[in-house]
């Protein structure tokens, strides 16, 4: 899979600094993309990454604002992490 980071209407004219991010970073994103909110929990078990990794991709996904962090009802101890729709499709597959 290669991963490019594009902004705009999605014709690749526009590059975006996301894709200076680590691999890991983009793989949290891609696993987020879908429509998807998760705990840093879900996003350790699905990706199989160290959790030092997945708090410092959440980190840097925060810095680019992409996502967006929300209080999780069911565990307050806990964060739910999801995309930030209001911005433009960040990340295009070819």
């Amino acid at each position: 899979m290669i991963v490019f980071a594009v902004i705009g209407n999605g014709n690749g004219t526009d590059v975006s600094n996301i894709e200076h991010l680590p691999p890991s970073t983009k793989l949290v994103y891609m696993i987020l993309k879908p429509n998807r909110q998760m705990t840093q929990k879900d996003i350790i078990r699905e990706t199989y990454l160290p959790a030092r990794t997945v708090r410092y991709a959440l980190s840097r996904l925060k810095e680019k604002k992409v996502l967006i962090e929300r209080l999780y009802f069911v565990d307050a101890r806990q964060s739910l992490y999801g995309l930030n729709r209001a911005g433009p499709d960040m990340i295009r597959q070819t």
